[in-house]
């Protein structure tokens, strides 16, 4: 069952990882940040960069704050300064945070209709689902990021979520 325990747990796994991560990117130059390498965005950069679209499509969506400005198919490139996209992350990460700090049982059991450009209509589904799928969708594009992080010799620390929070 999804909780608002289990949104506050999620929210911050994910923010330490991403400190971790934004630390082991910082430490590399940005030819290897930007450097194409054939994932599902192209690089590091555009990996990490689609991370905060999509974290930015949902939260419009959950607290009803901005969306992105850019298209899904430009969303590797939103953002080309990786100081601006770190300091975007950690805003967002706050966001975030404060997000799964307010969660409630009630909004849990709600759903929620949106207009998806993805699926080209408006979609209802349950809040509880959309939740899960917020913080898979992070950890499915983080798992490309770290493998790109480690093929550069950059280290992040455990990912496992039972050992990165207490």
């Amino acid at each position: 069952m999804v909780t608002p325990e289990y949104c506050r747990a999620m929210a911050a796994y994910n923010t330490t990882m991403n400190r971790r991560f934004y630390a082991a990117a910082a430490g590399l130059g940005a030819a290897a940040r930007e450097r194409e390498r054939g994932a599902f965005f192209g690089s590091l950069h555009g990996t990490l960069c689609h991370l905060v679209w999509g974290d930015l499509q949902w939260m419009s969506r959950f607290d009803g704050g901005p969306a992105p400005a850019a298209k899904l198919a430009d969303s590797a490139g939103m953002i080309r300064d990786f100081g601006t996209l770190r300091a975007t992350r950690e805003a967002l990460d706050a966001r975030i945070e404060a997000w799964a700090a307010a969660m409630d049982e009630v909004l849990l059991a709600g759903s929620l209709t949106w207009h998806s450009g993805a699926a080209g209509r408006e979609v209802t589904r349950p809040m509880a689902l959309l939740v899960v799928h917020f913080f898979n969708h992070q950890t499915h594009h983080r798992g490309q990021a770290h493998a790109l992080l480690t093929a550069e010799g950059a280290r992040t620390g455990d990912t496992d979520l039972f050992l990165v929070l207490p």
